[in-house]
């Protein structure tokens, strides 16, 4: 089967849904699939050989966080160009209503085609505008996957239709396998709470973790927070927020993903303090994955990985005195954090890639049965159109 991807933000900043696309393509590649991305980059970004660029992008600020997207006459022809070229049996676009790359390969479109939305918001004005717009090209979309209950209900409330829910997928291998890290492994007296994720970005929670450091480390001294990811502006707030007790946060920059499953896997406690916007929680799993004690706000989205506080440990959102507390109360109870951490390991049998390819390949191969009954049937009222074959496709 031939498959083309469109992902509609930058690789020059990579993300949630960068990544979802990156791992979605090696995976079905790994199946014996044929797999093209569209995507933007700039010239000097470094990206695999399976993708392809479509130029440089814009940054935009959207849903509280920054999304980097490309458009534009010159794009589109770029579009309509590798979409020619790649002759695909099926079309798989991300976020197809975002003004980028995935809405001009819809509009564009004339095969099967699927469409995935991972966002997750309770009301959007940019949304409810767009809609009477995009609603034309939506109904050329054979399949919906949402990648969460709460980016299933953004597609209904804001656009309409339905879609299955396809979670996003982790490779927990690499995660359950991860060595500890001596720089990042905690004592007893001196336990390792972990954070991943963009400091300039206030949905990513760091103010909330900022918050509870005070208190955490007033009833345990030797605690040391290791916080991951970029953002100078963010990184440099937080440490004049925290004063003195800024010596008791490492800010680590950005690290590779070896180093990532290194600091899951070697913390006493992930947490996950985002205040907003998150439809799944992609970094909750891959600590859970590392057999790491996840510490989260409640949002609707983590209480439903979390398996509403089965799997790891929740917080009221945006609330920096419960965090402390909630820290506190799991760091000073080795055994219940073992046992949520053992049920965490468990529950993400479910987001592996293997079980997510599966359900993703279902979807492919009921839009191509359904394209192959419809072109039979245009064929035998003397109409033309393209023949899929579903049973030849199928490596």
């Amino acid at each position: 089967m031939r498959v083309g991807i469109v992902c509609p933000y930058s690789y020059d900043v990579p993300g949630g849904v960068q990544f979802h696309v990156r791992d979605l393509a090696e995976a079905l590649m790994a199946r014996g699939h044929e797999v093209g991305v569209l995507i933007a980059a700039d010239e000097d970004t470094e990206i695999p050989p399976y993708m392809t660029s479509a130029g440089s992008s814009i940054p935009l600020r959207f849903n509280g966080s920054v999304a980097r997207l490309s458009f534009g006459p010159l794009v589109a022809t770029k579009v309509r160009r590798w979409l020619d070229q790649g002759d695909f049996d099926i079309l798989h676009l991300h976020e197809p209503v975002t003004p980028s790359l995935s809405l001009l390969a819809l509009w564009n479109a004339t095969g099967p085609t699927v469409a995935t939305f991972h966002t997750s918001m309770v009301r959007s004005r940019a949304l409810q505008m767009v809609s009477p717009l995009v609603r034309p090209a939506l109904e050329k979309i054979d399949a919906r996957i949402a990648v969460s209950e709460d980016a299933r209900r953004t597609l209904i409330d804001h656009l309409g239709g339905d879609a299955v829910v396809i979670p996003n997928g982790v490779y927990v291998e690499p995660f359950r396998v991860a060595q500890p890290d001596a720089r990042f492994t905690g004592t007893p007296q001196a336990p390792t709470i972990a954070f991943l994720g963009r400091l300039d970005e206030p949905r990513k929670g760091l103010p909330v973790l900022v918050g509870a450091v005070r208190e955490v480390v007033t009833r345990i001294p030797g605690a040391r927070f290791l916080v991951a990811g970029r953002g100078d502006a963010g990184r440099d707030a937080a440490i004049a927020e925290l004063g003195d007790f800024a010596r008791h946060v490492e800010f680590l920059g950005g690290i590779s993903d070896d180093d990532k499953a290194a600091l899951l896997t070697s913390a006493d406690v992930y947490v996950a303090p985002q205040t907003g916007g998150e439809s799944f929680g992609i970094v909750l799993v891959e600590a859970m994955s590392a057999g790491t004690c996840v510490v989260a706000s409640d949002l609707g989205a983590f209480r439903r990985v979390l398996d509403e506080g089965e799997a790891g440990v929740l917080f009221r959102t945006g609330d920096s005195a419960d965090l402390a507390r909630t820290l506190l109360e799991i760091l000073a109870d080795d055994e219940r954090r073992a046992a949520v951490a053992a049920r965490g390991e468990h529950a993400v049998r479910r987001y592996d890639w293997s079980v997510v390819t599966d359900e993703v390949l279902t979807v492919y191969e009921m839009v191509l049965a359904a394209s192959n009954a419809t072109v039979r049937v245009d064929e035998a009222q003397g109409g033309r159109g393209r023949l899929f074959d579903v049973e030849g496709s199928g490596s």
